[in-house]
C-alpha cells in the first residue's frame, strides 16, 4: 500500500475509512453474537451450550475493543481538526467501499462467518482462505490517485496495513507542518476512561499517543508484530478450532439460530426479496433495535462534541449511549428468534443496522432534551412489545436512560449559552455543617440512636448497619451491646477516638459532627471501592447518591438480596451468598486524580453505576482496576464479577425487592 498521504484532507479521508472499517465489522461481530442460542431447548446439548457460552464472551470482549478501536480512531480524527465519523455503508456492502479482498456482511454465527472472522483479522504472514460463502464476486483495485487533489481511496492486505500506513503518514505530515500545527485539534473533542470503561482508551494530542492508538488497535487485532492469545485473530482460530471439534462429534450441532445474511427491513428496489423482513411482529422487533442503534449514535456522537462540555454532561452522555448497547444486545437476540417471514421457510429475522441519512451532532443546549424525547418514545415501545415476547430489561433500561437524558438537560443545557465554558455543578459532597455547641447532653430522650457530649454528636443508622462491629470491639464502653435503653455514651471517651471509630465504621452507619472546634471527616485522597469476599462493595470516597446526604462511606449490595437497596443489610449472608474478592488485575491507565466526587446511580432494576475517579479493590487490597466510570453487579448472577454483564435482565433482578 503506498504510504505518501500528501495533506490533512487525505489522512482525514483514510482515517474516516478506518472508522468505517471498525464500525462495520463491529455489526458483524455483534450479529453473529445475537444469534447464538441461550438454552438446550433449543437442539444443543448442555456441553455444546457450556462451548456457546465461551464463544460469546470472547465474541463481545471483541466487539467491546472494535468499540475501543472505533473510539482511539475518532480521537485521531479529533486530533487533526476533524469531526468524529460514525457513518458507514448500509449492508449489503457496496462493491467499492472497501477492498475487494474485504468482504463484509451479516451472517448468524457458523462455520465460515468464524473462519471469515479470523480472516479479517489474520496477520498479513499467515495463509489463510475466507470463509466459503464468502465468495468475492468482484474483483477491483482501488490505488491512492498522485495527480488528484481530491482523496482517493486505496487497497490494504490487512487492517494493519492501513494502520501502519496511516502512522507514515502522520509522520510524513508532522515533520511537513510541524507537530503542533498538525494536532490542531488538541483533544478538546476526545473520549477517555472518565467516558467509557474501556480499558486502552486515551486521549490523542501528539505524534507519540497517535502512534501508541495506532499499535494498540492493530496488536489487538492482528496479534502483530508479536503473537498474542488474546488477538482478536487468536480469539477467532481458538473459536474455530473448538467449533470444527464439536461438529466432528454430532454434525447436527447447530449453535446458531437460523438468522438470515444481510436481512433487511426497507428495500425500496426489491420488496419481495427472501432477505426482507415481512413478519409483523419480527418488522416492529427490528424496528426497534434499528431505532435504539440510530438513538445510541446520535449519543455517542454527541460525547464526541467538540463545545466545551462540562465533564460531567460528557460522562452522562456517555453513560447512556452504553446502557442503550447493552440494551441493543437484548433486542437483537430477540429479533433471531422471529421468522423473517409470516410464512415459509426463509429463516429467521435479526437487526439490519440500518441508518438513517444523517447522525450529525445535535444544538447542544438541546441535545439530551432530543435524545431523551426519543428513548421515551422507544421505552414506551419496548414496553408494548413486552407483552408479546420476551425483552429482558429493555423498557426499564431505556425509562433509565430516558431519566437519565431529561436530567442532563435540566441540570446542564438548560443553563447554556456562548459564554459558558463551565456551568456549576449540581450535586456537592460536603462535609456536615457545624452547629452552635448546644446544651450539654448524654443521650437523646426521643432517639436512642443519637448521643451527644458538648465536643462530639454520634448518629448512628440502624438501616445502613452491616454488624462490622468495629463500634463495639474497639469502644465497648461507648456502644453498650444488647442493652434496654439507652446505649451511645460519647462520653466515655475523647472525641478524637469517637471520630476515629466512626470513620473505622465501613457502612457510615456511624457518623459524627464535632461541636468543638475539631476537624470534620474529611474527604479521602483516594476513592476507593473494596470488593468483599462473598459480600457487598465497600465504598469510601466524597459519594453522591441520589436520594442521600452527601456521605463518605457505604456498603452496597452486590448479592441482589437485600431488601435496603442500594445498601447491603447482610441478606449476602442468609442467601449464601458466594463470589470472589480477589478478581485478576486489568490493565489499566494511571489515573489523572485519584479523588473528588463519586456519583453512584443504581439503576432501576439493573447495575450500579459509578462516575468519577475509583480505585476498584480486592479484599485484600490489590487494585483491580481504575475507572472513571464502571457498571458493577448488583443481582449477584454476572460471570463476570463485580462488572455488570447484563445477567440482571435476563434473571429478572428487581431493585424495588
Amino acid at each position: 500500500m503506498e504510504t505518501n498521504i500528501k495533506d490533512r484532507e487525505e489522512l482525514v479521508f483514510l482515517l474516516s475509512e478506518a472508522a468505517e472499517f471498525e464500525h462495520t465489522v463491529m455489526c458483524s461481530y455483534l450479529y453473529a453474537l445475537m444469534s447464538l442460542k441461550r438454552s438446550t431447548d433449543e437442539g444443543v446439548t448442555d456441553a455444546e451450550l457450556a462451548a456457546i457460552e465461551r464463544w460469546r464472551k470472547q465474541i463481545r470482549i471483541v466487539a467491546l475493543e472494535e468499540m475501543l478501536h472505533l473510539c482511539l480512531v475518532n480521537n485521531l480524527l479529533t486530533a487533526f481538526g476533524s469531526a468524529a465519523h460514525f457513518a458507514r455503508p448500509d449492508f449489503p456492502v457496496p462493491a467499492g467501499r472497501f477492498p475487494a479482498d474485504i468482504e463484509l456482511k451479516l451472517s448468524p454465527f457458523n462455520e465460515d462467518t468464524v473462519q471469515h472472522f479470523a480472516f479479517i483479522e489474520k496477520p498479513l504472514e499467515i495463509d489463510l482462505p475466507d470463509g466459503t460463502a464468502f465468495r468475492h464476486l468482484h474483483h477491483y483495485h482501488r490505488e491512492i490517485r498522485t495527480d488528484l487533489v481530491s482523496p482517493t481511496p486505496t487497497d490494504y492486505a490487512s487492517q494493519g496495513h492501513l494502520y501502519h500506513a496511516i502512522a507514515n503518514g502522520i509522520d510524513a505530515l508532522a515533520e511537513k507542518l510541524g507537530e503542533d500545527i498538525l494536532f490542531a485539534g488538541h483533544g478538546e473533542a476526545q473520549v477517555g476512561g472518565a467516558q467509557f470503561a474501556l480499558p486502552g482508551l486515551f486521549a490523542v494530542t501528539d505524534l507519540a499517543s497517535a502512534h501508541r492508538a495506532i499499535e494498540e488497535i492493530v496488536i489487538q487485532g492482528e496479534g502483530a508484530p508479536a503473537h498474542s492469545e488474546d488477538s482478536h485473530y487468536a480469539r477467532f482460530a481458538g473459536i474455530l478450532e473448538e467449533l470444527k471439534q464439536l461438529k466432528v462429534a454430532r454434525p447436527a450441532f447447530e449453535p446458531a439460530r437460523p438468522a438470515l445474511v444481510n436481512p433487511r427491513l426497507i428495500d425500496v428496489i426489491h420488496k419481495n426479496s427472501a432477505t426482507t423482513v415481512t413478519d409483523p411482529l419480527a418488522i416492529r422487533v427490528v424496528d426497534l433495535g434499528n431505532s435504539l442503534y440510530t438513538l445510541m449514535l446520535r449519543t455517542f456522537v454527541q460525547v464526541f462534541a467538540p463545545n466545551p462540555l462540562p465533564q460531567a454532561l460528557r460522562t452522562g452522555l456517555a453513560q447512556a449511549a452504553t446502557a442503550m448497547m447493552v440494551a441493543l444486545t437484548a433486542v437483537g437476540e430477540a429479533a433471531t428468534r422471529l421468522p423473517c417471514k409470516r410464512h415459509g421457510t426463509a429463516g429467521n429475522a435479526g437487526l439490519s443496522f440500518e441508518l438513517p441519512g444523517s447522525i450529525g451532532p445535535l444544538v447542544q443546549h438541546c441535545a439530551a432534551q432530543v435524545l431523551g424525547e426519543r428513548a421515551t418514545q422507544l421505552a414506551a415501545l419496548a414496553r408494548t412489545l413486552e407483552k408479546e415476547l420476551h425483552l429482558p430489561g429493555v423498557a426499564d433500561s431505556l425509562e433509565s436512560v430516558a431519566t437519565r437524558l431529561k436530567k442532563l438537560h435540566a441540570n446542564f443545557e438548560e443553563h447554556f449559552s456562548a459564554d459558558t465554558a463551565t456551568l456549576p455543578r449540581t450535586v456537592q459532597a460536603v462535609a456536615p455543617a457545624t452547629h452552635p455547641v448546644p446544651a450539654p447532653l448524654r443521650q437523646d430522650p426521643d432517639n436512642p440512636n443519637v448521643a451527644s457530649t458538648d465536643a462530639i454528636r454520634i448518629h448512628y443508622d440502624t438501616k445502613r448497619c452491616i454488624h462490622s462491629r468495629n463500634c463495639v470491639l474497639n469502644a465497648p464502653r461507648v456502644f453498650l451491646a444488647n442493652v434496654v435503653g439507652p446505649w451511645l455514651h460519647p462520653e466515655e471517651t475523647t472525641p478524637e477516638q469517637m471520630a476515629n471509630i466512626a470513620r473505622d465504621c465501613p457502612s457510615g452507619a456511624i457518623t459524627y459532627e464535632r461541636l468543638d472546634s475539631g476537624p470534620q471527616e474529611a474527604a479521602p485522597e483516594v476513592n476507593v471501592l473494596r470488593v468483599r469476599e462473598n459480600g457487598p462493595y465497600a465504598v469510601h470516597a466524597t459519594i453522591a447518591l441520589e436520594g442521600q446526604e452527601p456521605m463518605f462511606r457505604a456498603t452496597l449490595c452486590r448479592c441482589g438480596k437485600s431488601k435496603n437497596k442500594p445498601f447491603c443489610d447482610s441478606s449476602h449472608l442468609a442467601a449464601g451468598f458466594t463470589a470472589t474478592g480477589e478478581r485478576a488485575v486489568i490493565e489499566a491507565s494511571p489515573l489523572e486524580s485519584r479523588c473528588g466526587e463519586l456519583a453512584i446511580d443504581p439503576t432501576p432494576n439493573g447495575p450500579l453505576e459509578f462516575t468519577g475517579n475509583l480505585e476498584i479493590c480486592g479484599g485484600t487490597g490489590h487494585t483491580i482496576q481504575r475507572v472513571q466510570t464502571a457498571r458493577l453487579c448488583r443481582c449477584g448472577g454476572s460471570a463476570n464479577k463485580p462488572f455488570c454483564d447484563n445477567t440482571h435482565a435476563k434473571i429478572g433482578f428487581r431493585s424495588d425487592q
